[in-house]
């Protein structure tokens, strides 16, 4: 049974989801809206992804001492702004700092989320109910990405931000009605916060994090071009296949949360990691056949959310003094994964190569993630030994 306080951060995570993966749904209609090129409409992905970087560590630090459930109304008031502010872009400019500044909240949200989520949470939950916030972003690719993709061909690509604007609207109200007051636990400030920096593995888990997924979003970034240009799907069908991505999401993020529960967080993202590199591959050899395609898709999008409980419990483990800020990383990991990913899967497009270049570059991403976690079992291991022979 699912508490009651944690469905607001659900309904925000259903927001977030729709505004970021959308755009991977309704990028032609952008690009023909603004009278832009295809890899220059994946520049708006990779703003958001920027914008998100910078305001999830940004945001988090600066409200610290502030108690988390207004930081988070906070958040999900300038979530709604920004996002009304894209709906109303009048060209490709304003379009790319309105999508900038639509990222900022994103990930101080999640990790002001994940926090407060572990709060809540019965003994020996924590990662389940981290799974049920990242549920409501799931969600939003089973209904919302569907939906808006749906809307962006046939109605207006613009009235899908407004959407997504009211549903941080009316996340913030839930908020104030349904989470509890929490107090906001003491902080040693800005700058004593940010020590948590210099410890190696925190860096080597943002790594993992960054360019790992990478490969999940240079693939996702471009997928409505590659299914309709490559697998010769209509572009009516688009939505029905991203509505199949969001039921693998769905699962995925349950399964991962019991495994982050059951196993240690960095062994379940190096296997992750390895069957994501072996997907992203076969996204590439059999993009031209519609029945593999339909499978990949589900079993991509279920793959890549499945890490998303065992990299947030893995920042935490490595950033207690600093739990908000450390938190929120997760996100900024991702989305410097989503920036890369876009943006690396785009040059091959820009040089006249096919849709499923791409995926070349996401199974690269992915496999380098491998390489990386790897290394980090790798120094857990050598620290294991020398405390053996301390003692």
């Amino acid at each position: 049974m699912i508490k009651k306080s944690l469905l607001p951060l659900a309904l925000g995570g259903f927001g977030i989801g729709m505004t970021e993966f959308v755009m991977m749904g309704i990028l032609p209609d952008i690009a023909s809206g603004l009278a832009i090129t295809i890899p220059q409409a994946g520049y708006l992905i990779t703003a958001y992804a920027l914008g998100v970087v910078v305001g999830a560590p940004t945001l988090v630090s600066l409200l610290a001492r502030r108690p988390p459930r207004t930081v988070l109304i906070w958040f999900m008031l300038m979530f709604a702004v920004f996002n009304a502010l894209s709906a109303l872009a009048p060209n490709f400019g304003l379009m790319l700092v309105s999508r900038f500044l639509a990222g900022l909240p994103h990930g101080a949200f999640f990790g002001v989320g994940a926090v407060v989520a572990s709060r809540l949470a019965d003994e020996g939950k924590v990662a389940a109910a981290l799974a049920t916030m990242f549920t409501g972003l799931t969600l939003a690719n089973v209904l919302g990405v569907p939906l808006g993709t749906w809307l962006g061909h046939n109605v207006s690509w613009r009235l899908v931000f407004l959407i997504v604007a009211a549903i941080g609207l009316a996340t913030a109200i839930s908020l104030q009605r349904l989470v509890p007051f929490i107090e906001a636990r003491p902080s040693a400030g800005f700058r004593k916060d940010l020590a948590i920096f210099r410890k190696p593995r925190l860096w080597m888990a943002l790594a993992i994090t960054s360019i790992g997924t990478g490969g999940f979003f240079a693939w996702f970034s471009y997928i409505a071009p590659l299914l309709t240009d490559l697998s010769r799907f209509a572009p009516g069908q688009i939505p029905m296949i991203m509505t199949v991505v969001g039921v693998g999401m769905t699962v995925g993020v349950n399964l991962g949360g019991r495994l982050a529960d059951r196993f240690a967080p960095i062994h379940a993202i190096v296997i992750l990691l390895m069957t994501m590199t072996a997907l992203l591959l076969m996204n590439g050899l059999f993009a031209t056949s519609q029945p593999a395609m339909l499978v990949l898709a589900f079993a991509t999008g279920a793959n890549a959310l499945a890490m998303g409980p065992s990299i947030q419990m893995l920042l935490m483990e490595h950033s207690r003094e600093a739990e908000m800020l450390g938190s929120s990383l997760g996100q900024s990991g991702f989305n410097i994964g989503n920036a890369t990913g876009a943006f690396l899967g785009g040059i091959p497009l820009t040089l006249g190569f096919s849709y499923a270049a791409p995926q070349w570059v996401a199974a690269g991403l992915a496999f380098s993630g491998v390489l990386l976690a790897l290394g980090m079992l790798g120094m857990r291991s050598r620290t294991s030994s020398l405390k053996l022979r301390a003692e």
